[in-house]
């Protein structure tokens, strides 16, 4: 299981949301539309309003197909976001090009998809987004319909002056990009230092609580435990060796012996490195998770899929122990009788599958879901209603942030009818994987393989 990556580089941990491009490109949408059509109707300058309300009307059909086709929660991975900003380069050096070109003084705004680029997306993604507007502006400075005017008449401004814009442009794309990527970096670097202070804090918290209650334990079970093993020393005295309790009062014996071992172990967890758990195999991970769901009724059934010595091994990570556990967890609560656990991994990929056959993702909520307070199951399946209210309401957007803070992507879906029931697939980058410690093979290879059940 990946450890944390730095956060600092870690652009992919920080995809732009589709929403926010959404927005922006609708705000433009509207900009765009009022800026033509106070030109043409009320200063009754002469325009290709056609052309241009055709430009404005393909952002307006992009904007709908996206929005019907891809959920608003999406996060959209640094090449898919920089060709939407593309695409807006191109769409209003378009628009510019029937207007005016760089006499336009609208041209201002070419360089804002360079400055959401840089405080978003990975620094060479943002250079090859500056190089796209320094390409647009040099065209639109040499190729362009006139300017709108007044009477029809053709306003030509002084060649030298659109060398200047031209300039003033380009040294705005270097100088804007450059500032808002630094400023967005400082503000990541303050980010994730507060972040990494919240978790050192929070797990000395933890160790320390730990700590007292293993102590605690063993103080106030000590006693007990001594009484009852002098008492079963004493009863396997007494007894004759044929007795037909001599067997009990040894096994008693020994378990009460264990119960002490055990506490002896909890009152060292602070001093030893407990190296037998630092590691572990993918298998080792989802047999500790569905562990404790043995006894719910509930089928859990894990299959692997993928070489047995190249199985992802690492160091144990509690985010992703818990964001998986949630996910199961949540899985065997609304399940009626199987989950299905997949792990699956190549060499470009390491995924877990976690799916159920309970009623499945609410359809009006699938959408938004990974936001707090949302109720993500629907209850329209008989005796839905008898589950917790909350869904995966902010235990899914807890499990949610700490898994996508590794690395992870989550994807949400439903099985396809006839079959019913919800499906969360999670999937990790093996490369990141690899750039994080991740070794390629099992330390013991004893994990299993194949497939298990779990009852």
């Amino acid at each position: 299981m990946p450890e944390q990556a730095h956060p600092s580089h870690d652009f992919g941990a920080r995809r732009l949301k589709l929403d926010t491009l959404v927005r922006l490109r609708w705000l433009a949408i509207a900009g765009q539309t009022a800026a033509v059509v106070f030109v043409r109707f009320w200063l009754e300058y002469p325009m290709p309003i056609g052309l241009c309300l055709a430009a404005i009307a393909l952002s307006a059909w992009l904007n709908l197909f996206i929005k019907i086709r891809y959920p608003s929660s999406l996060r959209l991975q640094g090449r898919t976001a920089a060709l939407l900003l593309a695409y807006d380069v191109l769409q209003l050096t378009v628009l510019l090009s029937l207007t005016g070109g760089l006499q336009n003084p609208f041209a201002v705004l070419i360089i804002v998809p360079v400055i959401v680029s840089a405080t978003t997306l990975a620094p060479r993604l943002t250079v090859a987004l500056g190089g796209l507007v320094i390409v647009a502006v040099t065209v639109l400075s040499v190729w362009h319909m006139p300017l709108p005017w007044a009477g029809g008449q053709a306003l030509t401004l002084p060649f030298l002056y659109v060398v200047g814009v031209w300039v003033a442009l380009v040294s705005a794309v270097f100088f804007m990009g450059v500032y808002a990527f630094r400023v967005a970096e400082e503000a990541r670097q303050l980010a994730d230092a507060l972040t990494a202070t919240e978790l050192v804090l929070a797990r000395e918290q933890h160790l320390w609580a730990l700590d007292g209650l293993a102590a605690a334990a063993a103080h106030e079970l000590g006693t007990p435990l001594a009484t009852i093993a002098l008492v079963t020393k004493e009863m396997e005295r007494e007894l004759p060796p044929d007795s037909p309790y001599a067997e009990d009062i040894a096994l008693l014996r020994s378990q009460s012996q264990r119960c002490r071992d055990i506490l002896g172990k909890l009152t060292s967890l602070s001093t030893e490195p407990g190296q037998h758990v630092d590691r572990m195999p993918v298998s080792h991970m989802l047999a500790e998770v569905i562990e404790p769901h043995a006894d719910t009724g509930i089928d859990i059934e894990i299959k692997f899929v993928g070489e047995p010595a190249s199985e992802p091994v690492g160091r144990r990570n509690p985010s992703i122990l818990y964001g998986i556990g949630n996910l199961v967890e949540n899985a065997v609560d609304f399940a009626e009788t199987t989950v299905e656990i997949t792990a699956a991994w190549n060499p470009d990929n390491v995924s877990l599958t976690i799916a159920d056959d309970g009623p499945g993702f609410a359809s009006e909520v699938i959408d938004h879901i990974g936001e707090p307070y949302v109720t993500t199951r629907s209850r329209a399946i008989e005796g839905a209603e008898d589950h917790e209210a909350g869904g995966l309401g902010l235990g899914f957007f807890i499990a949610k942030t700490l898994l996508e803070r590794t690395g992870a992507r989550l994807e949400l879906s439903n099985r396809e009818a006839p079959a019913h029931g919800a499906i969360v697939r999670i999937t990790w980058s093996r490369d990141a994987m690899d750039r994080l410690g991740i070794s390629g093979k099992s330390d013991g290879g004893d994990g299993p393989r194949g497939s298990a059940s779990h009852s």
